[in-house]
C-alpha cells in the first residue's frame, strides 16, 4: 500500500465547492428517500415509538407545559412519569409546526414539520462527513464519503418522514466532532465547533457520553504530543466544551434538581465531571513549563485522575449502564424484546442474519485504520478516527445502539481506501485483482449490503423475498382480512370514552397518548418502571388477582392486542394468566366490551370492578 500513500498534509478545499456538493448529494438524498417512502405513507410520524412519544412532548410545550417541567403526566402511575429527553430537540419541532400552523391546520402543521425536520438535519450531516473525509484524502475521497453518507441515511430509518427522536442529531454531531478533530491544520474554529457539538450530544443524550470521553481523550493526547503547536486549539476546544455545556445545563435542567445526579440526562454529574475535566485540561495548556513533554503527558495524567475522582465521588451510579437498575420482570419481558439496547451476543443469537449490518462495517474500518497506523500512513488522522471507531463498536457489544455510530465514522476512511482503490484500478486496467480488490471494498463499506448478504446466507433468496414483501404497504383485502391494533377506528372509539386510566402493552402508550385524551399506564421507558410493572402484573396474574391490580391503579379502560408481541411472551409466561385466557376468549366479567365501528384489530374493554 505504501505506493497508494498520499501526504497527511492535504488542505481542505475551499467552502464553496463543499457546499455546493453538500446541496447536491444532499438534494437527492431527500428526493430518493421521498420517492421511497411518501407515496406509501399511512401517517406522518415515524415508526418508532419514540417519535410518537416526541411528538406527544412537543405538543405539551406547545400547549403551555413549562419548559422546565419534562413530567408526562399522562403516562404511568397517578404522579406521571419524569421524561429523560431534552427540550433541545422539542424547541425546533415545536417552531416548525408553530411556524407551519399560521398557514395550514395543525394536523397539516404537524406532517409539514415532521416531513421537513430530519431532511434538514441530512445537509449538515453530509457536510461533517465530507469535511472529515476531505482532511483525511483529497476532494474524491470526498465524493466517495459523500454518496456513502447517502446511501447510510436512505437505507437506515434515522432520517426518513416522521423521525424526530434525538438520534438523528446525535449522529449529525458525532460527525461535527469528527469533522473538527481531523482538521490537519489544527484550526481553532473546528475544535470550536467540535467543543460545542460535543456539549450539545451530552445535553441531548447520555448515550454518546462514552464518545464524548474519547474525544476529550483525544484533544489532551495530541496536546502532550504535540506541545505548542496544538496548545491554543486544545484550550479553545475545552473552553468551548465548559461554557456551551454549562449554557446548556442551567437552560434546559430545572432549578429544583441542580443538586440531583441522573444518569440517562444532562445533570450535575454529567456536568461537574466533564467540567472538571475540561476545565483541568484549560488549565493545564497555560502553565509554564510545559514545553517538557513529559511535564505535558504528568497533565494530562493529572487531568485524567481528577475526572476520575470526580466520577466516583459525584456519580458513581453513572459508571454502569442505567438499566441495570431494572427490575428482572422488566429485563424479561420488555427490555429483552428492545433491539438496540440487546448485546452482540443477543443479536446473534436472535437474528444471525443482521449481525453483519451492525458490527462488520466498524470492524473493517478499525482493520483498516489499524493497518494504516502500523505502514506509517497518516497516522495521526488515522488514530483519531480510529480511537472514535472503536469506542462506538465496543458500546455496540453491549447496546447494539452504538453500531451507527461506528457505521457513520468507518465512511471517511473507507472513503479513502475505495478512492485510492479506484485510482489503482484506472491507472492498471489490465490488472483484474485491483478491480475486484476495488469493488469488494465498495461492497464490504455498506452496512445494508452485509445485512442483504446475512439474509442470503442465513435465509437463502426465500428470506430476501419476505422482506421486501413485508415493507410493501398491506393491500385493502390483506387489511380488511387481519386489521391492525393500531388501526384509526380503534383509537377513535376509544378517545369517545369518558376520560379514564388505560391498561395496555406497553408499545400501544405512546400512540393512546397521541390520539386520545387518557392517561396510559405503560410506555416503553426505563423511568415508567411502576406502571410498566402494573401493566405486566395485570396481564400475568390470574383474573380475580388481576381484578385487584386493575382497582389499585385506578384502571377505567384495558386496550387488548393478542397478536402483540408483548402480549405473546406474558401470555406464554403465565399460563393461567389474564392476557392468557383472554386470547383464547375467557374474558372475565368485570371487563366490559367496548364496540368499535371500523376495522381494528384493538379490543377495548371498560373496567367495572365492584
Amino acid at each position: 500500500m505504501a505506493d497508494m500513500t498520499l501526504p497527511d498534509t492535504s488542505r481542505a478545499s475551499p467552502a464553496r465547492p463543499l457546499l455546493v456538493w453538500t446541496l447536491v448529494y444532499g438534494i437527492v438524498t431527500m428526493a430518493v428517500i421521498a420517492l421511497l417512502n411518501l407515496p406509501m405513507a399511512v401517517d406522518y410520524v415515524g415508526a418508532d415509538n419514540d417519535d410518537v412519544m416526541r411528538l406527544v412532548q412537543v405538543r405539551d410545550l406547545l400547549a403551555g407545559q413549562s419548559w422546565f417541567d419534562l413530567t408526562q403526566y399522562r403516562l404511568g402511575l397517578e404522579v406521571g412519569t419524569l421524561m429523560h429527553w431534552s427540550r433541545l430537540i422539542d424547541l425546533p419541532i415545536a417552531l416548525l409546526i408553530g411556524a407551519f400552523a399560521h398557514f395550514v391546520p395543525m394536523e397539516q402543521a404537524e406532517a409539514l414539520a415532521l416531513l421537513v425536520w430530519p431532511f434538514l438535519l441530512i445537509l449538515p450531516l453530509m457536510a461533517a462527513i465530507g469535511v472529515a473525509a476531505r482532511r483525511m484524502g483529497d476532494d474524491v475521497t470526498m465524493h466517495i464519503a459523500l454518496l456513502l453518507t447517502s446511501v447510510f441515511v436512505i437505507t437506515a430509518n434515522r432520517f426518513l418522514p416522521g423521525s424526530i427522536d434525538h438520534h438523528n442529531v446525535q449522529l449529525v454531531l458525532v460527525a461535527a466532532i469528527a469533522a473538527g478533530l481531523l482538521d490537519p491544520a489544527r484550526g481553532t474554529a473546528g475544535h470550536a465547533l467540535a467543543g460545542l457539538a460535543a456539549a450539545a450530544a451530552i445535553a441531548i443524550g447520555a448515550e454518546t457520553t462514552p464518545l464524548i470521553a474519547a474525544a476529550c481523550a483525544i484533544v489532551g493526547v495530541l496536546w502532550a504530543l504535540e506541545g505548542a503547536a496544538y496548545a491554543k486549539t486544545a484550550r479553545t476546544f475545552s473552553l468551548t466544551l465548559l461554557v456551551s455545556l454549562s449554557a446548556f445545563f442551567f437552560a434546559t435542567v430545572p432549578p429544583a434538581q441542580y443538586a440531583t445526579v441522573t444518569c440517562d440526562s444532562l445533570s450535575v454529574g454529567f456536568y461537574a465531571v466533564v467540567g472538571i475535566g475540561a476545565a483541568a485540561l484549560f488549565i493545564a495548556t497555560q502553565l509554564p513549563g510545559m514545553q517538557d513533554i513529559r511535564l505535558r503527558i504528568a497533565a494530562i495524567g493529572v487531568t485524567g485522575l481528577l475526572v476520575g475522582l470526580g466520577a466516583l465521588t459525584i456519580a458513581p451510579q453513572c459508571l454502569q449502564n442505567p438499566l441495570n437498575e431494572l427490575d428482572p420482570l422488566l429485563h424479561s419481558l420488555w427490555l429483552s424484546g428492545v433491539i438496540e439496547a440487546q448485546s452482540f451476543l443477543d443479536q446473534f443469537d436472535k437474528e444471525p442474519s443482521a449481525f453483519g449490518g451492525f458490527y462488520a462495517v466498524g470492524f473493517f474500518a478499525i482493520c483498516v485504520c489499524g493497518f494504516r497506523i502500523l505502514n506509517g500512513d497518516r497516522i495521526r488522522s488515522h488514530a483519531i478516527i480510529l480511537a472514535l471507531i472503536a469506542v462506538c463498536w465496543l458500546i455496540a457489544l453491549v447496546q447494539v445502539r452504538g453500531a451507527i455510530f461506528a457505521n457513520l465514522l468507518a465512511i471517511p476512511p473507507l472513503a479513502l481506501l475505495i478512492g485510492e482503490l479506484r485510482r489503482k484500478t484506472r491507472e492498471e486496467p489490465d490488472q483484474l485483482g485491483t478491480g475486484l480488490l476495488f469493488a469488494l471494498a465498495a461492497f464490504l463499506s455498506v452496512p445494508g449490503a452485509w445485512a442483504l448478504f446475512g439474509v442470503l446466507f442465513v435465509e437463502g433468496t426465500a428470506g430476501v423475498t419476505n422482506r421486501m414483501k413485508g415493507l410493501a404497504p398491506a393491500t385493502a383485502a390483506q387489511a380488511a382480512e387481519r386489521p391492525a391494533c393500531d388501526a384509526p377506528a380503534g383509537f377513535a372509539a376509544l378517545n369517545q370514552l369518558p376520560t379514564g386510566v388505560v391498561v395496555a402493552a406497553s408499545d400501544m402508550g405512546p400512540e393512546i397518548l397521541r390520539f386520545t385524551r387518557h392517561r396510559v399506564l405503560s410506555g416503553p421507558y426505563h423511568r415508567n418502571q411502576g406502571g410498566m410493572l402494573t401493566e405486566l402484573h395485570v396481564g400475568l396474574a390470574e383474573p380475580e388477582e388481576a381484578a385487584a391490580f386493575l382497582r389499585g391503579a385506578g384502571a377505567t379502560i384495558l386496550v387488548f392486542c393478542p397478536d402483540f408481541p408483548q402480549t405473546e411472551k406474558i401470555a406464554e409466561t403465565k399460563a393461567d394468566g389474564l392476557y392468557a385466557g383472554m386470547r383464547k376468549g375467557e374474558v372475565p366479567g368485570y371487563l366490559k366490551p367496548v364496540p368499535v365501528d371500523g376495522p381494528s384489530g384493538m379490543q377495548i374493554y371498560r373496567v367495572e370492578l365492584p
